[in-house]
């Protein structure tokens, strides 16, 4: 445990309750990468003070400069800043464990039952109540991050600027704002002052029937890729899922990908546990296994490698760090733009992210899962009525 050597304005936890917590935020933590980091931000940094503000800060930018998901590497900084390798792993464990049993069920039933047009309903629902939650997690964030700082703060709109424009996060956006504000507080510092084997028929069963040691092999490799080189938060993995998945591989067709990604907006954790519901589909419950392992692994170790530096900063690393956290920070505010656009397509979806927004203001003690499952019913209902 690395409990003497945290801050002593930081509150002292067990590692248990530590990973309770990460298995709560992993069943009932709705919304996706972004919401799923200004939750941690509101509850171990606020709330309980079992995080540093420095230290999320500097786990925010490290899960936002590396490949791999934003909300699952994030978590895995803060289990390790609490225990080390081992805590990175549980911490890791706990969180993904909830959807990934939760994604595994749903694809049984998808394959065995045909499609999950629910589904859409649903989502069409949830999608806008995400929305509120997003903007009022990054507002938080962004107010937590960036201070009084006018540099960071033009950072942050450059970066939310670009990620509304263009659709998706640029690593080399994050780069650039660190290198900015390296120079520019290293210049000031410088005025001032003078570094497998094949298991049971049934387990390998997917949409198309039985698969081969190749196919299992195909499916690991592909998803370790995507966990090691795609940047950005969860949803930055989507479009390289799409490529590979749908036209390299041929493992789901147009109707099925959309069904998965619906399944991982729907289902709380992170978002890219999409990869066990599509390596369900390719490959059965070891596909299923296989592609969770892959897409997870390569953030791990990226977390175990480099956290130490992170943890003790050298002056010029704090400064890119910071600039980094900015640019981070915009992108998320960016991203409730992208996303809005999609999620919020009419009247009725307007009005459900107002409403969610209103009411998760001023009813404090409702929790988001209330306003995520009541937008849910209301977009089935809604859907129903139109004959959709």
């Amino acid at each position: 445990m690395r409990d003497e050597a945290l801050p002593a304005e930081v509150s002292s936890c067990s590692m248990g309750e530590l990973l309770a917590y990460f298995a709560r935020l992993g069943t009932f933590g709705f919304g996706g990468p972004i919401a799923l980091a200004g939750y941690m931000q509101r509850d171990l940094v606020e709330r309980r003070g079992w995080i540093a503000k420095q230290d999320y800060l500097e786990g925010l930018a490290l899960a936002q400069l590396s490949p791999g998901p934003l909300a699952a590497q994030l978590a895995m900084y803060l289990g390790w800043v609490r225990g080390g390798a081992v805590g990175a792993a549980a911490v890791g464990v706990a969180f993904i464990a909830p959807s990934f049993v939760m994604v595994l069920g749903l694809a049984w039933l998808y394959v065995h039952f045909g499609g999950l047009p629910w589904i859409q309903g649903a989502f069409y629902g949830i999608g806008a109540a995400v929305i509120a939650i997003i903007v009022r997690s990054s507002t938080k964030l962004a107010k937590l991050a960036l201070g009084k700082d006018w540099l960071l703060w033009t950072l942050f709109a450059v970066s939310a600027g670009i990620t509304a424009a263009t659709g998706s996060e640029v690593v080399w956006v994050f780069l650039g704002c660190g290198v900015v504000v390296l120079l520019a507080r290293h210049a000031r510092s410088m005025r001032g002052a003078s570094a497998l084997a094949i298991g049971p028929a049934w387990l390998l069963t997917g949409a198309h029937g039985p698969a081969s040691g190749g196919d299992l092999a195909d499916i690991l490799l592909f998803f370790t890729k995507a966990g090691a080189f795609v940047f950005g938060s969860g949803l930055a993995i989507v479009p390289f899922l799409y490529k590979g998945v749908v036209h390299e591989h041929q493992w789901l067709d147009e109707q099925q990908f959309r069904d998965a990604v619906a399944v991982a907006m729907v289902t709380p954790g992170p978002v890219v546990i999409t990869a066990g519901f599509i390596g369900f589909l390719a490959g059965g419950a070891a596909g299923s296994v296989l592609a969770a392992i892959g897409t997870f692994l390569p953030p791990y170790l990226v977390v175990v490698l480099a956290a130490r530096p992170m943890r003790n900063p050298k002056p010029w690393l704090k400064a890119f760090v910071s600039g980094v956290t900015a640019s981070a920070t915009g992108a998320i505010a960016g991203a409730v733009f992208v996303l809005g656009r999609r999620a919020i397509v009419d009247g009725t979806t307007a009005a459900i992210a107002i409403v969610a927004l209103a009411g998760m203001v001023r009813l404090k003690k409702l929790p988001e899962p209330f306003w995520i499952a009541l937008a849910g019913v209301v977009g089935v209902v809604v859907r129903g009525l139109r004959g959709l």
